[in-house]
This record gives C-alpha cells, structure tokens and sequence, in this order.
C-alpha cells in the first residue's frame, strides 16, 4: 500500500527520535494531523498561539539538546512563527518548523492568506525550502533534519497542503538522524601562540559564554592554572556558575561590579565560546585571545589578538599542559575578594524591610532557596532577568532557559511550556514580567489543555519596568510604559490553574511553598516595587547626566511624586540598611 507525504513525515520524524510536535492546526495542514492521529506515536502538544508554539519548541530543544518540531497551517498561521523561530535561531537549538501552504495551484495568484513563507523565514533559518512535487520531499526533509542539528538552528519545510495527501516516492530509508560529534581542535602552532600571550600576562582573566556548555572540568582546571578569575555572559551562567571557586560573576548590563573590575583589571582576556556583544564592558588595553567553534564569531565584539577555532573542552584540554605553572594568584585574589563583596552587597539588599510593595531582588532570592536542586528556570527579558542574573544560584543539575540573544518579551511562559513538556519529571518556574505574561496570557490555556504543571511567578510591578529604567538612564520622564494589570491570579483560577497573590512580604514564603508543592500548575502573582533600579556595573557620565535631566523633567511635569518614592525604594535603602 502507498504511503502519503504526510505519512513519510511522520515515519521520518519518528525515525530521527522526535516524540512531541507543537502547533496549532488548520486546514493546509489537516493531512499532517490526521496522520499523526492515526499513527498515534507522536503527541501533538496543542498551543493558542503559534508563537508560543515556536517559543516552546525552542525550549523542548534547549532542554534535551535534540531536534524539536513546530507544525502551523498556511498564511497567517505559521506567520506567527517568527518571532520564537527566531529566538530558536538566535539561542542556536536544532528546530524543525513544518509549515504548511496554500494549495500549490493558486500559489503567486493572491490566494486567500498567501504569504512566501519560503521567503518570511529566511533569516531566521539555517535551511528553508518549499515542497513543490512529492518526490523532493524525502531528499528535502532529511537535509532539513540534519541541517538542523547539525548547524543547531531552525530548519523551515514549507509544504503546500495539497502535496501531504499526494503519494510519497519509494525510497531507502536513510539512517536515523542524530547530531554529529567530531574534535574540533586548533594546530598546535595556535595553541603555542594562545599559551605565548597567556604565559606573559601578568594578569588574565576567563569570559565563558554557551560554549562552555560540557567543559566545565576544563575550564576549572585552566583557570586554576592561570590563576584567572572567571566571568560569565548570561547564557555561559547555568554551565560554568557552579561548584566554581574562580566564578566572580556577571558583566554587561545585567551583571555587577565585580565581574566588570575583573574584566578591566587583566592584562589578557581568554574568552572561551562566548559571543558577549556589549563592546563597552571588554577591557580598553588587555590582549585578547578568542576561542569559538564557529570561526565567524572571532574578533566581532572586540579586537583579537588571535582567535582559535576549537571546541572549548578539546582547546582547553590541550591548551593546559601549555601554561607555565607557579603563576601569581593576585589577580585572581583581588577579583574574588571583591567579589565576595559585591556579593554581599547584593544579597543585603534580597530583603523583606515590612514594606509594601516587596522588593523584587527578595522575590528572586526566595525562589531560588524554595527552587528544586534540578530545577528548570525560564525568564523574561526585562526587570526578570535582572533578578534572574543575580540572584538565582545554578547547581550542576539547574537549567536556566530565556531568550538572552534574541531579547524577546513574553518568552518565559511559552519556553515554560516546551521545558516542562520535555522534561516531565522536573520542576519548571517561569520567572514572568507581567507585561510579558500578560502578551501571551491566552496560552495560560495551553497549561491547562496539555496537563503541565508549570509553576509562574509574576513579577508585578504594574509597567514595563526595564524601559522605565532605560528611560531614566537617557534623561526622559516615563511615559507609556504604565500597565493597568487585572488579578492574574484570579486569572489564572478562572481557567483552571492554582492562584496566589502576594502583597506582603510576609506572606511570600508560604505562598512560594504552597505553589511549588502543588501537583498542578500554580501561578503567584507578585505585587513588586515598580522603582526598584537595576543599575549596571559601570555607569557612564551620560547615564549620570541622564538621570539629573529624568529627575529635573519630572519635577518640572508635576510629576514629584514619583522621585520620592524613587528615593524610598533605592536610596534609604541602600545608605541605612
């Protein structure tokens, strides 16, 4: 008996290990669906909205590090891919998008919902091509398969609906399709370089990005050699952040000073797989040495005196026997013990003062001690991952999940998703901004259909916190940026999920206790302090001048009232604690 396309899709992907499909069907792509239905082997994980389809497939991919599958109909609908496919893209997770087309005669005609999706998704992609005739789709979809997990990036097969019932061509089924694993190591003449300008630093310090990810032993073992304090780029934090006696922090606009002071105090910078793009927090004199498994990423932050091409363990590995013994640990002193003092600063301020609303730095530090040792964390960008960045401490075990390359809003409840559906034994918390949660806020449903018992924290500060904060920092009275929120709480009840909010401080504890306890999914809605600032390791004069001009134009707009309650939040606080 012949097979459909639709039903060598669904073979191919079984074949390739993928046993969850994320989407929203329609009638292009009614022949897909139908197939998984009678198959049975695959579950189809059903979402509200396609791009928190997108965004979960993102994060079922980061979990597992395996292939992850997004399926949507035609026009409209698998146009809202695109902001999660490019989140997937940017945060380089191996993602197949199935996206379905208009019937293949009426394409270039203005058919009702004709887009190109060919052409849409072309940049948020390592591979996209359109299905045209049934015999391209094995060749198509297998180069999908393996362009995605091999270039760990989205792969779009875009497929008219009419092609899924036509019959499939006869051919060899290739091998299972699973992530290469090949040593990616510089000469050794590089490697001699790398030690040359390491051996005659006097001070060197380590910037570990994503690409660390595995080589923790490594790592360590290098930074004890060279005596170098380790600072890590957000998306190196959950894979170098622990059990690490040479860890002095984040830099960058999230981080704190120490892991600035450590970047600007060396005289050699070794950057091991990270692609940090804030140009203004590399040191102005070290020399720098770059090592990245993608050669295109050398030297695009910052001048490099040499760039290697190597996987991180396998250069460090080899670079270690390199490194001259018996080096100084000033440096590296000096970074910790400030460190330990930033550190100190920071914690003090994650505390209840009796005050309303609750400090958010205290909400963070909760959830990080209530938290499972193996926990999944997703956050928000904006005021969450502030919070995120400082105070949730990683364990080997604890992932740490968010859209810190692409930058999106209302990432962490999708990522949520997709992170608690691959790993259903885990503990899943969505760190949400209540800007972020409320833009996606009918996938609330998506919780409940697909039975996820996925823990939300929301943030609840009533705006759209990290603007206000970028707005001070230029010298502009807040505006727009203020969100008039319902009960997300009740929300939440009314469709099924476990409800708290929280005003007091006080009450935090129990309230995180109790949601982290239930069998189900649970939302606690956080009212936070809306000034709270979140200020960078380094400010500049113009962030200074900034803020005169902020408090000067809202004085003068009648607007005095919120400077005072700047000042409570902040200042007093921070003086007399």
């Amino acid at each position: 008996m012949s097979q459909t396309i639709a039903e060598l899709f669904v073979d191919t992907l079984k074949l390739a290990g993928v046993s969850r499909v994320w989407g929203l069907p329609g009638d292009s792509l009614n022949a897909f669906t139908d197939a998984l239905r009678r198959d049975g082997g695959i579950r189809w994980l059903h979402a509200r909205h396609e791009e928190t389809a997108a965004f979960a497939a993102a994060a079922d991919a980061a979990v597992t590090g395996e292939l992850a599958v997004v399926a949507g109909s035609c026009g409209p609908g698998n146009l809202h891919f695109i902001n999660g496919l490019f989140d997937a893209q940017r945060s380089r997770v191996p993602v197949l998008a199935i996206a379905s087309h208009i019937p293949s005669s009426e394409i270039g005609s203005g058919y009702f919902q004709e887009t190109h999706p060919q052409e849409l998704f072309r940049e948020c992609s390592v591979y996209c091509e359109l299905v045209g005739d049934p015999s391209q789709l094995p060749w198509v979809l297998e180069t999908a398969l393996r362009t995605a997990v091999e270039k760990q990036g989205v792969a779009v097969v875009v497929v008219p609906g009419d092609v899924f019932f036509r019959d499939a061509p006869a051919r060899r089924p290739s091998a299972p399709i699973r992530a290469a694993r090949p040593r990616v190591l510089p000469s050794p003449d590089e490697l001699t370089e790398a030690a040359g300008i390491l051996n005659a630093a006097d001070a060197v310090t380590i910037l570990a990005g994503a690409g660390v990810a595995g080589a923790h032993a490594e790592v360590l073992a290098l930074a004890e050699r060279l005596q170098a304090p380790i600072v890590h780029a957000f998306r190196g934090k959950e894979h170098i952040e622990y059990d690490n006696p040479y860890d002095v922090g984040m830099t960058g606009l999230l981080g704190f000073a120490s892991g600035y002071r450590a970047m600007e105090k060396c005289d050699a910078l070794l950057i091991l797989g990270s692609d940090f793009p804030y140009r203004q927090f590399y040191p102005s004199k070290a020399k720098v040495v770059q090592v990245d498994l993608r050669g295109e990423q050398l030297g695009r932050r910052t001048p490099v005196d040499l760039g290697l091409v190597g996987d991180v363990r396998e250069t460090a590995s080899a670079l270690l026997p390199l490194i001259a013994e018996d080096r100084s640990g000033k440096h590296l002193e000096s970074s910790v013990r400030h460190y330990e003092k930033t550190r100190g600063e920071l914690d003090g301020l994650a505390n209840d003062d009796g005050k309303q609303p609750i400090h958010p730095e205290y909400l963070a530090k909760v959830i990080d001690r209530l938290a499972d040792p193996d926990a999944i964390f997703t956050a928000d960008v904006g005021s969450p991952v502030v919070w995120t960045a400082r105070y949730l401490r990683m364990t080997r075990e604890r992932r740490l999940i968010g859209s810190f390359t692409h930058g999106s809003m209302a990432n962490a409840m999708p990522h949520a998703l997709g992170a608690q559906a691959a790993a259903p034994g885990r503990q899943v918390i969505a760190l949400a901004g209540d800007g972020g949660l409320a833009m996606l806020m009918g996938d609330l449903l998506s919780i409940r259909q697909n039975d996820l018992p996925i823990k939300i924290v929301v943030f609840n500060n009533s705006s759209l916190n990290f603007v206000e904060v970028e707005m001070k920092a230029a010298g502009i009275v807040n505006f727009g940026t203020e969100l008039v929120n319902p009960d997300f709480a009740a929300v939440a009840e009314s469709v099924g999920i476990t409800g708290i909010r929280v005003e007091e401080g006080a009450d935090l504890e129990a309230a995180l206790t109790r949601a982290f306890a239930e069998p189900g999914a649970a939302l606690i809605d956080v009212v936070v302090a809306r000034q709270e600032l979140s200020i960078p390791p380094s400010i500049t004069a113009a962030q200074t001048k900034g803020f005169a001009l902020y408090a000067l134009r809202t004085v003068m707009s009648g607007r005095g009232d919120e400077l005072l309650d700047l000042a409570d939040t902040n200042v007093w606080r921070r003086l007399f604690r």
